[in-house]
């Protein structure tokens, strides 16, 4: 993406969508501990305005807008989190192409943590699967800036797309999200159960722990 369109941005300017013809909010999806039965972390999704789904959204983005829109989402997820008074982590899905250069473009995240009053180490950053990831080296210091400042990191949809085995190799996050094609009907699929389980046997190698998105009992269309 062309440094131009690299422009540091206040919270203000985020949450009022600045330089976006967009209109956009959160739900946020609970992501719970089976073990502690409690919510460990909820997922903020992108929704239209009046709850339209993901696609609707992210559709009307360019390449001149995808940095801004980034920038946008985070500071509305954390000051949503604060005003709901969340008290768990929150899953914040990025674009690893949409980030110039690690340390500047997190200025505005770190200036919402303490503009709303949110713990930074229970913000977790998700590497978005959908995106094609063709600089590693920049990923890796993308996450390393991250995990540097205190934030968590996780490869959302492991085992699918462009989150796989290769990718964990290169880097090692904080958490690892199993695919839901991976988990629906693990029950009674015995392929999926034995990979899952090897995935996880990985996972706990590299000290990693990992999410099964088993709540999702039907494919989502909606992000």
């Amino acid at each position: 993406m062309d440094k131009d369109h690299f422009v540091e941005l206040s919270c203000s300017n985020c949450v009022a969508g600045a330089g976006l013809d967009i209109e956009f909010s959160f739900a946020f999806q609970p992501i719970v501990d089976t073990e502690t039965h409690s919510i460990f972390s909820q997922e903020a999704l992108v929704r239209g305005p009046s709850g339209e789904p993901a696609h609707t959204v992210i559709n009307r983005l360019t390449d001149a807008t995808r940095y801004r829109f980034d920038q946008a989402c985070r500071v509305k997820i954390v000051k949503m989190a604060s005003e709901l008074g969340i008290p768990s982590n929150i899953n914040i899905n990025f674009y690893p192409n949409a980030i110039y250069k690690p340390e500047l473009c997190i200025r505005t995240t770190l200036a919402a943590a303490a503009e709303f009053g949110f713990p930074v180490n229970r913000i977790i950053f998700e590497v978005t699967e959908g995106e094609e990831i063709s600089n590693h080296a920049h990923l890796l210091a993308i996450i390393k800036t991250y995990q540097k400042l205190g934030f968590k990191t996780a490869i959302d949809d492991f085992g699918a797309g462009y989150a796989g085995l290769n990718l964990l190799s290169e880097f090692q996050p904080d958490y690892i999200k199993l695919d839901i094609k991976l988990v629906t009907g693990i029950d009674t699929n015995r392929p999926r159960r034995r990979l899952s389980g090897a995935l996880l046997r990985s996972a706990r190698i590299c000290q990693l722990q990992s999410s099964q998105r088993a709540w999702k009992r039907r494919p989502s269309t909606t992000g």
